[in-house]
């Protein structure tokens, strides 16, 4: 079950999402982003949207391929089953506000099934919530908030395990 290709960015996860999807989809539905709010990952087939557990401090993404179906780690505090197409084969992972964190290729275009995977939320959270009631109390400025979020001794961390299992089917020839 050998790993095919891997990628991890940093990212800023703006209004608490962060969103990967194909480098030519088009806008996600809302229905996968409200789905997000509860399951922490939902997508709707060119898109998956990651609600994170706070909004300021910086996440990992990690994305993996792997040659066959692989099981959720044992060590994540939650994992939902997701599917992803890429008729590019190029996923983009995107930071509401600020843009593109990053871009992945993957081995081939098509459909992936797999699993996300995340850690870190909770204790994450748990360190967020006091430094913000506390800049709050302090009315500190940006450069100490901004240092508060550097010193989170915890990762939220997000892994996509995904596995090639067919081409994407062609689309229908509008102009026809």
């Amino acid at each position: 079950m050998p790993l095919i290709t891997t990628f991890s960015t940093n990212v800023r996860p703006d209004r608490r999402l962060v969103e990967v999807y194909d480098s030519d989809a088009y806008l996600g539905s809302d229905e996968a982003w409200e789905r997000s709010r509860t399951q922490v990952v939902a997508g709707d087939g060119y898109h998956l949207f990651i609600q994170t557990s706070q909004p300021d401090i910086d996440v990992l993404v990690t994305i993996r391929v792997w040659d066959t179906p692989q099981q959720p780690p044992e060590d994540a505090e939650g994992t939902v089953p997701v599917s992803l197409e890429s008729e590019t084969g190029q996923l983009v992972i995107m930071q509401l506000t600020f843009g593109p964190a990053g871009e992945m290729d993957l081995p081939r275009p098509g459909v992936y099934d797999g699993h996300a995977a995340w850690k870190g939320r909770e204790a994450t959270a748990a360190s967020y919530n006091p430094r913000i009631n506390h800049a709050a109390e302090q009315q500190g400025d940006a450069g100490q908030l901004g240092a508060a979020w550097r010193q989170c001794p915890t990762t939220e961390q997000y892994t996509l395990d995904l596995w090639f299992v067919r081409e994407s089917e062609p689309e229908d020839d509008w102009d026809a």
